[in-house]
């Protein structure tokens, strides 16, 4: 370890979180491998740690016999003085060795709120920001993860991004990393050929022009690179990597536990949601193989909880089977389950048994909408009578407490929607009078609302975000109209979403403003600790970019989209319909019981969606 860090270690919070030596981690001869590789995850080790995804590719990336995988996080505001002070760069965890001996750089962006803290990490490695100013090769800096859907805002910084699933697209593009090195290629000659790998998108090779009005006029592929970029995913779930020898942390993090992800997509279609769309198609896992790998997991870890992971868990359709699968080894072991993401239109008694076996956890129910016009409007296919059986349901087998989050915001809202949601909580709260097991411990219903945001390839991304005035009038009547005392309300705030719905929508002018945030002193935006929005909004004045262009304009169907370039296999004259159909408040199936047409299907190359 470093003499330095040695000295600084004693004075931060946490400090095995800086540390590496965990159990499980992946340890090379730096001298026996082509590639060494700096998986950086841009926010905190407890949150990066939580993520499955990239427990599964640092695994996948380290299956390469020439590649050594190392993780790299953010550090907190204390780590990150010291490290400043005392003039050391940040280096990866397994080696302790700085990032700036690595031939690549990936990041995973799931979020926009991180993309300062892209740049703060970039910049602690000694790396210049942008991608013109990184002529040489290597050391590459690519990324992905969800904001990969609309790459504009990060792409004068990316060398080039992975749209979609990376299990077996990261390993494509390594391998191609390799031969360019040993090659010794031009980093040009390396991203034209690396824009030929189905999934890879670089930004350098497109050019964006624009009208008067500062829409996109045009984009226009180069240098051989195609003009759609489609997602990968992967196909057969079953046969994908699952590491089940994960790291264990050193010290705690958000999720402590085993993680199971049953499937991939929705069959739901909400129209707000942008994760049911660019995670299409549905792909299942089936149960005698997660059994397998849970227990495996948890032999190899010695968690003592294990959570069922996917954007709707109880339309997971063998979840009994797995449950019980699942059950027969937890329960003996004291070890608990829990199901995140259920549906109060399929919540059953029979669940509910289940996950009260060893210890019950919190329920929590996505409603959405105030009302059955606008549920209908958003397609969320859930009633009143649905909450209200499945209240029934949990409060007669002694729950005593419910969440239920709701959007504000959303388009065709009315106030009548919006006292709907006190109603609800009024009809709740008198179900719980009338079926708790157990009324002596009294009855806690917590109401959360959040800001629609647009984004990007769903059927409500033309729309227009209501102002920050509009969401806290809204909150004010939701909150005047609430009464019960056993009800409580929450909201996020309004300043955070709108500055996430411009970087959303963005195109590649926003990026100017992302780095005079950062050079502004701006890092970790996803925490209220650091979020500044005057700070923001100084830069976008400063850098000419007006907030309300991005996030409070609606956009016209035919408008051409700064993310139009990629492809996330979702056809847009679907997206189109839907859009249509929000303002009949008409729904559309689940696409189980009947497809829509979306167009996904043809990612499965002659397989069929959840085969």
């Amino acid at each position: 370890m470093d003499k330095r860090l040695r000295r600084i270690l004693p004075r931060v919070q946490k400090p095995a979180r800086y540390t590496g030596g965990e159990v499980n981690q992946i340890l090379k001869d730096k001298t026996a491998v082509d590639l060494r590789l700096a998986f950086c995850f841009p926010d905190t080790y407890e949150i990066g740690m939580s993520n499955l995804g990239m427990s599964i590719l640092y695994h996948t990336m380290n299956s390469l016999p020439f590649v050594w995988c190392e993780r790299c996080f953010a550090p907190w505001g204390d780590m990150y003085a010291e490290m400043k002070r005392e003039g050391v760069p940040l280096y990866a965890l397994e080696s302790g060795d700085p990032l700036s001996d690595f031939d690549a750089l990936a990041f995973s962006i799931g979020y926009e709120m991180a993309y300062t803290t892209v740049l703060d990490m970039l910049d602690m490695a000694g790396l210049p920001l942008r991608t013109a100013d990184r002529p040489d090769l290597l050391p590459l800096v690519f990324a992905g993860g969800t904001a990969a859907v609309n790459a504009e805002p990060m792409a004068p910084f990316i060398d080039l991004f992975v749209v979609g699933e990376g299990e077996e697209m990261n390993n494509e593009l390594l391998t191609l990393l390799r031969e360019a090195k040993l090659g010794g290629w031009q980093k040009r000659e390396f991203l034209a050929r690396a824009a030929q790998i189905p999934g890879v998108y670089v930004p350098s090779l497109y050019e964006i022009s624009y009208h008067e009005d500062g829409t996109v006029a045009a984009i226009t592929p180069r240098d051989g690179a195609p003009e759609k970029v489609v997602k990968r995913i992967v196909e057969d779930l079953d046969a994908a990597p699952y590491p089940t020898k994960p790291i264990v942390p050193s010290t705690e993090v958000v999720h402590d536990r085993v993680s199971l992800e049953l499937f991939r997509g929705c069959v739901r279609g909400c129209r707000f949601c942008q994760a049911g769309y660019v995670y299409r198609p549905i792909r299942a896992k089936k149960p005698e193989t997660l059994i397998r790998q849970g227990i495996e997991t948890l032999k190899n870890t010695g968690y003592q909880d294990v959570t069922l992971l996917s954007l709707s868990t109880s339309d997971y359709r063998p979840l009994p089977e797995l449950c019980d699968g699942l059950l027969d080894y937890c329960e003996p072991r004291s070890i608990g389950l829990s199901l995140p993401s259920l549906r109060a239109d399929n919540f059953s008694m029979e669940i509910m048994e289940k996950l009260q076996k060893v210890r019950k956890s919190g329920l929590t129910f996505a409603v959405e909408g105030g009302s059955q016009r606008l549920r209908d409007a958003i397609n969320k296919n859930v009633t009143e009578e649905d909450l209200l059986n499945t209240c029934r349901i949990a409060f007669a087998g002694g729950w005593n407490s419910v969440k239920l989050y709701y959007m504000l915001g959303l388009p065709t809202e009315t106030d009548e929607d919006i006292v709907g949601i006190a109603k609800m909580a009024d009809a709740v709260l008198h179900c719980w009078r009338l079926y708790a097991k157990n009324k002596n411990r009294g009855v806690k219903i917590t109401i959360s609302t959040s800001c629609f945001i647009p984004k990007p390839h769903s059927p409500f991304q033309w729309e227009a975000q209501i102002s920050i005035e509009e969401y806290l009038r809204r909150v004010n009547l939701l909150r005047s109209s609430i009464t019960a005392r056993n009800v409580t309300y929450n909201w996020h705030d309004a300043e955070t979403s709108l500055i996430e719905a411009v970087l959303s929508r963005g195109d590649r002018r926003v990026a100017d403003a992302i780095e005079a945030v950062w050079r502004d002193g701006g890092r970790l935006d996803a925490w209220t600790d650091y979020f500044s929005f005057e700070r923001w909004m100084k830069a976008f004045a400063a850098t000419g970019i007006d907030p309300a262009f991005y996030a409070g304009r609606e956009r016209p169907s035919d408008e051409l989209l700064p993310w139009d370039m990629i492809d996330v296999g979702v056809r847009k004259a679907h997206l189109v319909r839907e859009r249509e159909r929000a303002y009949r408040s008409e729904l559309t199936p689940d696409c189980r019981h009947q497809c829509a047409a979306c167009g996904a299907a043809k990612l499965l190359h002659g397989r069929n969606c959840d085969e």
